[in-house]
Order: C-alpha cells, then structure tokens, then sequence
C-alpha cells in the first residue's frame, strides 16, 4: 500500500500492516466544551472517495505532520478501508503520542457517532466503524460526517470563529452541510442532519443520484458545473471555444478546476458558469436563512476555490431571495479558511473532547492501584509485626 508523509514536504514509502497496536484504553463519552478538553494531540482522519488523509494536530489547530493514502476501490470490503485507517493511525503513532482519533467520513453517519449508515463512494452500509477501529487502535475513537467535522473545524480555528450560530455549505461533487449552534454540532434525530444538498429547489428539474428531481446539488456543485460546461463542448456552442480549445476537443477531460483556472484568466464561458452556479448557491442559502436564521454561512469544498467569482453572486443572489429583505439583520457569508484540511482539523479536535475521559479513567486507575498498594504494605507490615 503506498502512503505519503507529509511535514517539511512529500515522501512515499511502504509499509506492512501491522497486527499489534501501540495505544491504550479509554472510555469515549464526549465533552461539550472544546475549552474542558486537555491540550493533548489528537488525530484526525479525512475520508474521500480517493483519499484517506490523517494528520496529527495540536490543540491550536496546527497539524504537526499529515499522512496519507490512497482509498482502496469502493468495490472491496470496508475492512480494507479500516486497514488503511489503522496503518496510517499506528504509523503516526511512532512518533506522536496519540491520545484520540477522529474520523469525518463522507456519508451518513448515526446519531450515536457509531456507525456509518451508508457512504456513497465506499462499500459501507450500516458499518460499525467506531467500535472496530477502538478495538484494534485501543483509543478513543468519534466518527461523524465529513462536513460536520469540516463546520466544527471552520468554527474553532477558521472562518467561523466568534459565530454562536454557523451554517457550513461544502461544494465538491454534490453539496454537504453542517449546522452548529453555541458550540454544538446540531446532528438531528437520527443523525443526517445537513444533508442540503437534496433540498428541492426546482420542481420537476434534473435528475439527481439519489433518486429525486431538482436537488439543490444539480445546481450549485461540482458536478453542476462540470455537467453546464460539458454540454456546451459538445453542442460545439461558440461560447465554449475556448475551453474546447483547452481539451483538445474533448469534452470529457473538462473539470472543475480547469474551469475556474480559464474563468480566472478571462474566459466569458468559464465565469458565466460560475456566477450561475454562484446564483443557485445564493437561493439556497435564503432558504437555509429562513429556516435556520445563523449568523454565519462558511462556503468550503473544492468549488469555493473559485473565491469570489462564485462568492460574489452568491451574495447578491442572497440579498435579492432573502425572506424579509430590508427588515432583518443578514448573516454573513464568508470563505472557508481551511481549505481541504477542515475535515481533518475538526475531527481530531472533536476528538480530544472525548480524551479527557481517557485520562481521568487512567487516573482512577491509578489512584486504585496506588491505595491497593498501601493497604497490602500496611497488611504485610502489621503481619511482620
């Protein structure tokens, strides 16, 4: 398996599984308040599609050194996704002392933070993911979505800093979400809480992967934009001459950072794309305002690149759909900070919460051990004499 460590810069190396962990017990009940949690480094994981990125990180949110690799195929087993998850928590480990893990995985994961309901790019439905990891790395394990970890991340240490009421919008392939309110990850009920992306916003509209018409997503995302601009190669429009141009004439090698590369440099297609993409983003986050009312929204995700030649006409979309307009206070908008790390920072931070638990249970332990010692030194004194 090929892994990539990355402090001063990148290195590849190999490594065999191992089969013996190197960390130490603990209970896993969360604390709420991320000033209650030890100053401990903690590690966050990162799951994707294509990548599992882990990194320790220090109660300042800095990463002190990042591993990663590459995701196995979605086709195999999730006990291969957990093998990954383990080597690249165990390697970290030889050289930092590891107190927790955190793992933002992309999919629905329960409201317990236990088990992975389902993933749409690896093979896990209603996976135990928490309690196998524990058993094999023998620390605190939490395991929540990718974009809640990603708001949490935003909220402590990024953009979001200061904001008592935050909604988090994450732009990659579709849209995630995550709602945090003084200090609280707002999960719902079961657990799926965030999920904006399949909010309708276009009745009867494109058809989306998970089954419905009109999802925000088909929308405002990635492959939104990727799908507008596609179209247009190969209708052969004279608008997309120049991205043509770009591909060689072929229309699948069309991504979304080559579109907001060309967008940058001038290209009338590319920024049209982007403003309409920005439009649908604005709509949708009105409609989050008048559900939710937060004082902060955070853009992230691979799209928010684009800054604010997607930013801007978010914004203005806002201002002219949001209910009330001219009556109320708007909440800001504003860039993640983070960028790609969010997920992982959040996670391992949301993971030294519940570190403090392992610590004082160590210490009881001890505490035990010490007054069983002085009672049977006591005993054996008392039988001497």
């Amino acid at each position: 398996m090929s892994m990539h460590r990355d402090r001063s810069g990148d290195r590849v190396y190999r490594r065999s599984a191992p089969n013996a962990s190197v960390l130490r017990t603990v209970s896993t009940r969360e604390r709420r308040s991320p000033q209650a949690a030890p100053r401990v480094p903690t590690v966050g994981i990162d799951i994707g599609g294509t990548k599992v990125m882990a990194g320790v990180v220090d109660a300042d949110g800095h990463i002190l050194e990042k591993v990663r690799a590459e995701t196995p195929d979605k086709s195999k087993s999730p006990k291969v996704v957990e093998d990954t998850i383990a080597e690249l928590v165990l390697d970290l480990s030889d050289r930092h002392d590891v107190h927790a893990v955190g793992i933002g995985a992309a999919g629905w994961v329960d409201a317990d933070r236990s088990r992975v309901l389902f993933a749409p790019h690896l093979a896990w439905r209603d996976e135990p993911l928490k309690d196998a990891l524990t058993s094999r790395l023998a620390v605190p394990v939490m395991v929540d979505n990718d974009a809640n970890t990603a708001a949490w991340g935003e909220w402590r240490f990024g953009a979001g800093r200061g904001e008592d009421h935050l909604v988090m919008i994450t732009l990659g392939t579709g849209i995630g979400g995550a709602i945090l309110e003084e200090g609280r990850v707002k999960r719902g009920k079961f657990g799926v809480a965030g999920e904006f992306g399949h909010m309708q916003v276009v009745p009867g509209g494109h058809r989306c992967p998970c089954g419905n018409r009109g999802c925000w997503e088909q929308y405002s995302s990635g492959n939104a934009l990727v799908r507008e601009a596609r179209e247009l190669a190969v209708a052969e429009s004279p608008v997309a001459y120049g991205i043509i141009e770009r591909v060689g004439g072929k229309p699948a090698e069309i991504t979304g950072p080559l579109i907001t590369e060309l967008a940058r440099e001038g290209d009338a297609m590319c920024t049209e794309l982007l403003q309409d993409i920005g439009h649908w983003l604005g709509v949708g986050i009105a409609n989050l305002a008048a559900a939710l009312d937060p004082s902060c929204f955070v853009i992230g995700g691979g799209v928010s690149a684009a800054d604010d030649l997607l930013i801007n006409p978010a914004r203005d979309a806002f201002r002219r759909q949001l209910t009330g307009r001219g009556y109320r206070p708007e909440a800001r908008i504003a860039k993640a900070q983070l960028g790609p790390e969010a997920g992982m920072v959040g996670a391992a931070d949301l993971a030294r919460l519940v570190a403090r638990r392992f610590r004082r249970a160590n210490r009881r332990r001890l505490e035990r051990y010490e007054r069983y010692e002085r009672a049977a030194d006591n005993l054996r004194r008392a039988v001497g004499q």
